[in-house]
């Protein structure tokens, strides 16, 4: 399932590319693109050392209502 997030918005605001927040939260390019895209499922430290870099909270960057959440898993 695609899961989508903010990140994206999050990373740009704080003026940082996908190789910057790599680099932060000590892992690769791809694994921030894949997240972004909803391909990637980060475990809960990976989302909260995203946070911290980006200077959000967690539910500004990957939390999903409800609502949402079902659209999204009714339409896979």
């Amino acid at each position: 399932m695609d899961l989508k997030n903010n990140l994206k918005i999050a990373r740009v605001q704080v003026d940082l590319t996908q190789q910057q927040l790599a680099e932060k939260v000590g892992i690769t390019r791809q694994t921030i693109s894949l997240i972004e895209k909803g391909k990637y499922n980060p475990t809960l430290k990976l989302c909260l050392n995203i946070c911290y870099a980006v200077n959000k909270k967690l539910d500004d960057v990957f939390w999903l209502d409800k609502e949402a959440y079902d659209d999204i898993a009714k339409n896979q």
